[in-house]
Order: structure tokens, then sequence, then C-alpha cells
């Protein structure tokens, strides 16, 4: 006893709380919404709080009699020491003052034997060599996020305060003082489906070439113009390739010379120029392969904490990797926990994702519909959004499926084809395929203007000088402008 340890515990405190309980009726609404019978640490004080807790949300009376019989009831009464401890109970104290007080004592005594127990739960499983690091990292936060929760104190509010607080966000919002979400890269969009909003999954599914990395990058790149710190989680296209695109989007200039042709001297220091002058832009990307949503969630938190990443894009979600046998209950573990990563952070998390071939074998229309997702249940159920991106001049179809059978040439469709917090949008914007760009649909064509015309490059311009001395790249797999 001299040289051990014995757990945190204030038993003299627990059979105050539960006299206390015992001799008045309104005691128990003091302490019902932070006090559970686990954080008691006799198992027999356990015992006797279940029994008082279910007096009380069964709406009965709570004495001395009504414990005894709730007792004697679930066979428990022999257990704690029969009548004659219960009545030991309301000897030891007089009235029920600083019962709160008292059971949050008795609270962080339970917290500290819970940090003791993830710690060394924690610790065993570090010196095991098959151990993965990222899912006990993640074990870690949670950990650490359920001990917080308890600290916590729980916030009541009522009618009256819940209508003034939606009243009042509604006015700031008809102000125009707050957004109701992230600004999409579309106008229409933004304006119809209220834009990306945090604790929400939006799901954005095509088929390959529809342009659905082009549409996401030029999201995130959107909101970090607006100084909104993005995460890009590319796990199909390299850090570099996703550059090469983000500075044909930004700059209009063709992506082939990024990849094939080259660019000229008078395009590098365009790049250049415009590398310099968004050096601070906060957007993130990371293009580690095969991630696992523990994985992701872990790097996901850690952004959040030092770079308050406000919104998260992840592409593509089938790329993702899973723990178990089953390929069906590996994505529905994934799209649950994408779900549950938006809801933590509080904020927006765009996931892309395949279609099932299904859309090329249906004859004429090949307008991507919900049952077209692969694995399509869980991903479907657990998406607030799932937003489609459809080219029909992909498919060789050159004219749209309306009355006014309009030319597809350059025109893409995005369908909002569920909105758990809005409506349904189905419109048209504009695709400029040189530049794997979108745009607003009546936005000013200017694809054959020269951009690089119009910069006068300075004499004996180097290249190399211009980057070792105004730009700093993060090293690996973490790129920030």
């Amino acid at each position: 006893m001299e040289k051990g340890k014995l757990p945190p515990q204030a038993p003299e405190l627990e059979e105050v709380v539960l006299g206390a309980l015992l001799i008045d009726q309104k005691a128990i609404e003091e302490v019902a919404s932070v006090m559970k019978s686990k954080m008691f640490y006799k198992s027999k004080h356990q015992d006797i709080y279940t029994a008082i807790e279910n007096l009380f949300l069964k709406n009965e009376a709570i004495d001395l009699l009504t414990v005894s019989n709730e007792l004697k009831s679930t066979g428990k009464l022999e257990k704690v020491g029969g009548d004659y401890s219960l009545i030991q109970l309301t000897q030891q104290v007089s009235s029920s003052a600083h019962i709160d007080f008292h059971a949050r004592i008795i609270m962080q005594k339970y917290i500290q034997r819970q940090l003791i127990s993830n710690s060394n739960a924690i610790t065993k499983e570090a010196y095991e060599e098959g151990t993965d690091i990222f899912e006990l990292v993640d074990k870690a936060y949670s950990h650490l996020n359920s001990v917080t929760n308890l600290l916590i104190k729980n916030k009541e509010i009522d009618l009256r305060s819940l209508t003034e607080e939606i009243l009042n966000h509604a006015g700031k919002l008809y102000r125009g003082e707050v957004k109701s979400g992230i600004d999409t890269p579309i106008s229409n969009l933004t304006s119809k489906m209220g834009g990306w909003r945090d604790n929400e999954l939006i799901i954005l599914a095509a088929r390959p070439g529809m342009g659905k990395t082009a549409f996401a990058l030029k999201a995130g790149w959107v909101a970090a113009l607006q100084n909104i710190p993005v995460g890009f989680f590319s796990l199909e296209m390299g850090a570099n390739q996703l550059l090469s695109r983000l500075w044909s989007m930004d700059l209009r200039i063709d992506n082939e010379k990024f990849t094939k042709t080259g660019l000229s001297p008078d395009e590098e220091k365009i790049v250049v120029n415009r590398l310099t002058q968004y050096n601070q832009i906060p957007f993130y990307i990371d293009d580690t392969p095969s991630l696992t949503i523990q994985v992701l969630s872990t790097k996901a938190k850690k952004w959040k904490k030092e770079k308050g990443i406000k919104m998260i894009i992840v592409d593509y979600l089938q790329l993702m990797t899973g723990s178990k046998n089953n390929r069906e209950q590996d994505i529905s573990s994934i799209s649950r926990g994408l779900k549950l990563l938006a809801k933590e952070l509080s904020i927006p998390v765009i996931a892309l994702s395949q279609l099932s071939r299904a859309v090329e074998q249906r004859g004429g229309n090949k307008r991507p519909m919900l049952s077209d997702l692969r694995e399509s249940g869980a991903i479907e159920q657990d998406a607030d959004v799932v937003q489609f991106i459809y080219r029909p001049e992909y498919y060789g179809i050159d004219e749209w499926d309306d009355d006014e059978r309009g030319p597809t040439a350059g025109q893409a469709e995005y369908i909002v084809a569920k909105n758990r917090n809005g409506g349904l949008v189905r419109d048209r914007m504009k695709f400029e395929g040189r530049y794997t760009n979108f745009t607003n649909i009546d936005d000013f064509d200017d694809s054959e203007l020269d951009v690089v015309q119009e910069v006068k490059p300075e004499p004996n311009f180097d290249l190399k000088n211009a980057f070792d001395s105004d730009i700093k790249l993060p090293a690996d797999n973490d790129f920030q402008f």
C-alpha cells in the first residue's frame, strides 16, 4: 500500500451524494444531467444510483422505501448491504445542500480514472509491433474527446431562446452579414443550394472524364481565395499534377503545356509571378495514396488544429482503403467516417465518388441517377448532398435533350439529386477542357485571348533565381500556397 497507487476516488462523497438523494426528492434534478452510475467507484454505490435513476426516469417518488423496493426487484438489495446500508446513507447528511459541488468532484475522480485507463491502453498498444500508428493516434484523439465532453456542461435551450437564435441568424443572412455556406465555383449553384455548408457530407459523383477532379479543385481554390483554409486529399493524382491543373485553370494556359509541350519563358514568368502573389493562400494538398478513414481523420484533425481548416475535399472515396474483407462494408465505414468527421470538425466535407458503368450502358440519355452510385446504399444514406456532373458531349451527344435542342459543346450540367437541407437543382455551366475549368454559363468567353501576350518579361529573367529568392515551398506531400 505504501509503494502502490490507488485509483482516484472519493467514497465518502459518494455516500454523501447518495444520502442526499434519498432524503430530498428533488435533489436528483440537480445532478441527473451530469452524473452516471459508472462514475461511482464502489459497485454497490453504482447499483444504488441506478435504482434512484430508474425511479426518476419513471417519474416515481424517491425515498428509502421506493429505492429499497427497486433494488429488491432487480435482485441487488442484498448486494448493497440491505436496508440497513440505505439507512446509514441517510444518516450521513442533514440536507442536499452542495450536492452539485459534491457530484462534480465524483465526476472528476471518474475522469482521472478514465485518463489513467485509456493512457495505459494506448501505452500497451504502442509497444506492440503490429500496431497501426495512425489508428492508435485516432483512438487517442477519440479517448480525449470523450473525456472532454464530460467536462462540458449540457446547454439547455428552451423554445424561446432557440427561436431567437434562429431569427438572429436569419436576419444576418438577409442583411448579407453572413453566408449560409462557402461559395461554390458556380454562382447560380451557390444561390440555389446555399453553398457548401458546415457539418455536411457532400458527395460529388461522375463517370471518369466528366471533370469531377477539376470541379473539386476549382471549389477548393474559390474558397481559398476568400481566405478560407482548404485541405485537399488526393488519392488519385500527385500534387504536381494537381498544381499544373490549378495553374492551367487559374492562368488560362493550356494544361498540355504543363505536361507535354512545355512552357515558354513568358509563361514561366506568369506562373512565378502568380505564385509569389498567392504565396499565403491557405490551400493545402496531401497526396498520400491508399488512405484509411482513420488516417485521413487524424490528418484532418491536425490540419484543423494547426491550420484552421474550414473545408475538406477527398478525391476520391473509392480509392480509400478499409479494414474489412467486404468492400461494401468498407465503403459504408468510410462514408460514415467522413460524415462523422464533418460533424466533429463542424466543416463541409466534399468527397468525390465514381459512378457505376450502368450510366454508359443506358441508351440515349446518360444523365446520372442516385442508383448509379457505387455501393449506393451507404453513400446515399450518409450524404447530406449528392451532386452529379454530366457532360453529354463526352458521349458524342451533340444536342441537349430539351425543347431548344441547343449545342452541348463546351457545356456541362450540375445536378443536385439529394439535398437534405434544401431543394434539388439542375442547371448548366461552362466547361473549358483546355484549361480543365468550370465557369458560369453566362461568363464572358475569353478562351481565344492569349493571356501570355499581355505580360512583358523582364530582360535576362532567370526562373531558378526567381524561385530561390521569392518562394519557399513546403517539403514532403503537404503543400500550401
